[in-house]
């Protein structure tokens, strides 16, 4: 089809996110991202609906509504309309930032009504909020955003050795070498991939290692598909399913931190796909941006989920793959829009065994911390002021990775905020940078580690 091929003369002047590959290639590379992302949208309602003592059908049905929700998310993020949608290759899905608080509201007594309550009113909070968020693209200049690019890719890597160990650390085969093997032949079939000369192979290289690695799994009679057949095809997420939204304050207020902590990594992961892109990242771009972003989970509670955010692990898979077109992402949410209709596929790809994730997620994964790496390679070191920034943030963004404890006895609204070594990081980087080079006392200086970011060359 000659409208799956990029025209030179035709494309030379449209920037690389707004290229259009054809319907063929969309959906080839759309599925690629369902199944890089898949695993992550699907664990936090799995979470939230066994600690609210659901049953597996409910459960099911919030899975069904995380998918659903998410493909919507990811369509207005990436196609978007007036004041709402970034147009960058985002995929949107479930936060883990606000399981935690999730928990914790649902635990307290509340239950799913409260959760929902709060995540509609702090994301209307969210939305209002907005224009301030999108003004602070000033304190992003490399030195920052560098730090925060590097502890995404960093703070992700958690996530793929728990997929490498089986994914659920309840099962009996938790942390079962075979488990690593897969990983290990699924990490192996992305290098040999990559190494190919035909470069459509070596941007499916992601692809052909979950497909490959199933296979093999299934095989090895590690994985079947018994449950595929269980339960209804076609399914569309009931409205206020678990009750109509309770408003209760402290909920809200707890929620209200969740969505600044979600608003600060969007804002992180908008400028990220922006380096990685390389178009332009403005005040505008980001305000419009986090407006799809509290939009789609302000309405996600109507279907039966929960906050929506960027998520970091397919920054990663644009950066290895190449493929910068937003209309390859906005296909990736038509599918999971479907995934969400239809229960029976969604049943299929929850199938793939986790280890197989994880030997991919080696990769995506650690694409993001390289990304970050090439943006502070531009930062001039011979400012002490500089290392500084750099060794403190990403220093102290490792905190709760390497210790999870560490916050346990703090006030609540810290432990929310800083939990995530993304937002820790990214909080420090803003302050120090403010510190150093934009108060008054600070040192006037002008240099690559403090101009404003433009990638658009």
């Amino acid at each position: 089809m000659h409208q799956d091929n990029i025209n030179p003369e035709r494309d030379a002047h449209i920037s690389a996110e707004h290229q259009y590959l054809g319907m063929n290639k969309n959906i080839l590379y759309g599925l690629q991202h369902v199944l890089t992302m898949y695993g992550g949208i699907i664990a936090p309602p799995l979470i939230i609906g066994a600690a609210a003592g659901l049953d597996a059908s409910e459960i099911g049905l919030l899975v069904a509504a995380a998918l659903f929700v998410g493909g919507l998310a990811t369509v207005i993020q990436t196609i978007g309309f007036k004041y709402f949608g970034a147009k960058l290759p985002i995929v949107q899905g479930v936060s883990f930032a606000g399981v935690a608080t999730i928990l914790a509201i649902v635990s307290t007594g509340g239950g799913l009504p409260s959760a929902f309550g709060a995540v509609i009113v702090a994301s209307l909070i969210g939305l209002l909020i907005t224009p301030f968020f999108a003004k602070i693209i000033r304190f992003f200049p490399p030195v920052v955003t560098g730090c925060v690019i590097t502890m995404i890719g960093i703070s992700l890597t958690p996530v793929a050795i728990r997929w490498i160990m089986g994914g659920n650390p309840k099962a009996e085969n938790w942390g079962d070498p075979t488990n690593t093997g897969l990983a290990v032949i699924t990490l192996a079939i992305v290098i040999i991939f990559s190494m190919l000369q035909n470069q459509i192979l070596r941007r499916l290289a992601i692809l052909a290692a979950i497909v490959l690695g199933t296979v093999i799994a299934y095989i090895a009679g590690f994985t079947d598909f018994s449950s595929v057949s269980t339960g209804p095809i076609f399914a569309f997420p009931s409205f206020f399913h678990f009750g109509s939204p309770v408003f209760e304050f402290s909920a809200i207020l707890s929620m209200v931190i969740v969505t600044l902590v979600i608003m600060t990594e969007t804002t992180a992961d908008i400028i990220a796909i922006g380096e990685i892109v390389g178009t332009k990242v403005d005040s505008k771009r980001i305000g419009d941006g986090l407006r799809a972003d509290m939009l789609s989970s302000a309405i996600s509670p109507i279907f039966g989920s929960f906050m929506q955010t960027a998520f970091a692990q397919n920054v990663g898979l644009v950066a290895i793959t190449g493929i910068k077109s937003r209309f390859v992402v906005a296909t990736a949410g038509g599918i999971l829009i479907i995934l969400g209709l239809l229960p029976v596929i969604g049943r299929f790809v929850a199938s793939i065994p986790m280890p197989v994730l994880g030997g991919a997620g080696i990769v995506l994964f650690g694409t993001v911390a390289a990304s970050g790496i090439r943006t502070l390679a531009k930062v001039d070191y011979n400012d002490h002021k500089n290392l500084i920034i750099v060794a403190t943030s990403l220093t102290i963004g490792m905190i709760p990775i390497v210790n999870q404890e560490f916050y346990a006895q703090f006030p609540t609204w810290v432990k929310t905020l800083l939990h995530s070594g993304i937002s820790s990081a990214c909080i420090t980087a803003i302050l120090l940078n403010i510190i150093f080079n934009h108060l008054p006392f600070s040192k006037k200086s002008v240099d690559v580690a403090t101009t404003p970011i433009n990638s658009g060359h």
